[in-house]
């Protein structure tokens, strides 16, 4: 090995989410070396879980950079962790031994933004299944709703989903008008309120947010219900990204499954201020790490 590769540094960015973890490795000079897939990457599938979700995306993309010992040990890693705020669990990831030069981690969220401004100042608003709007101006963060579902995540597709069946509940008492939306979303309790009071008792946000695609179908197709409920959705991502400029914000990207179906929903002044994002969350995670290496 010349003098120059044994001294070179690698980056390692995992972005570790809630459907599934993807891993990149880079040189100083940008390069993709290698990349690597697996499964959900959430605190919420208990520590040991996460990591090793995490850990199947890293060795893969190890092994497609064809790095040996001495490459590995001058990783730097940026890890960004689904659910990283849960008490305690930082700390629990932060005790778990690694064979590179240095790790650090962060939230999904906070991954995703700093790959969405290249690490500098700005926010983001992410609708999926659940909604946040993160930022960072003058090394102070933002932080809007992103609370959890049910008591918060505005606007998200889990949101969707719950307004969704509970007027179709309504409807199918005669408390609401009926309409085709809401039809279809009684047909996948077979028209029975007993079904949705069971399949509600193990439902989680992912399930509600399974609707959501149903109610932006039918709200494209003018069903007024779907329409109402849609509107109501890009009104509470209006309020994010205004609360995050008014915050300070100087840029503000709105991402996550529900960003494109949304965005034609949102108002004028809005759609007119969003910025498109620089790099992904994975690009954000290897910032974190050429951060680490900085503060070196």
């Amino acid at each position: 090995m010349s003098a120059s590769a044994a001294s070179a540094h690698y980056f390692l960015g995992v972005d570790g989410g809630g459907t599934g973890c993807r891993a990149r490795i880079e040189d100083e000079a940008g390069t993709v070396l290698g990349q690597g897939l697996s499964g959900p990457a959430t605190t919420r599938l208990g520590i040991d879980a996460a990591w090793a979700s995490v850990a199947k995306a890293f060795d893969a993309a190890i092994e497609e950079a064809g790095f040996e010992a001495a490459e590995i040990a001058r990783i730097h890693a940026g890890i960004g962790l689904a659910g990283i705020g849960r008490k305690g669990a930082l700390e629990a990831f932060r005790a778990i031994a690694h064979p590179f030069a240095s790790i650090d981690f962060v939230s999904d969220g906070v991954g995703a933004c700093l790959g969405a401004h290249s690490g500098q100042d700005g926010a983001i608003v992410i609708a999926g299944t659940g909604s946040i709007g993160i930022g960072f101006v003058d090394g102070h963060e933002l932080r809007v709703g992103g609370y959890g579902f049910p008591i918060s995540d505005e606007g998200s597709g889990a949101d969707l989903g719950l307004k969704a069946v509970q007027l179709a509940l309504r409807a199918h008492d005669g408390r609401h008008e009926r309409t085709a939306l809401l039809a279809e979303v009684m047909q996948r309790f077979k028209d029975d309120p007993i079904e949705a009071v069971a399949w509600m008792d193990r439902a989680t946000a992912t399930d509600y947010a399974a609707f959501a695609p149903m109610v932006i179908r039918h709200a494209d197709q003018g069903d007024p219900v779907g329409r109402r409920i849609v509107q109501g959705a890009a009104e509470q991502v209006d309020t994010f990204v205004r609360v995050l400029f008014e915050k300070g914000a100087p840029r503000v990207t709105l991402l996550g499954g529900l960003s494109s179906p949304l965005e034609p929903w949102l108002s004028p002044d809005v759609r007119r201020r969003l910025n498109p994002a620089d790099g992904d969350a994975v690009s954000g995670a290897i910032i974190l790490a050429k951060k680490s290496l900085g503060g070196r």
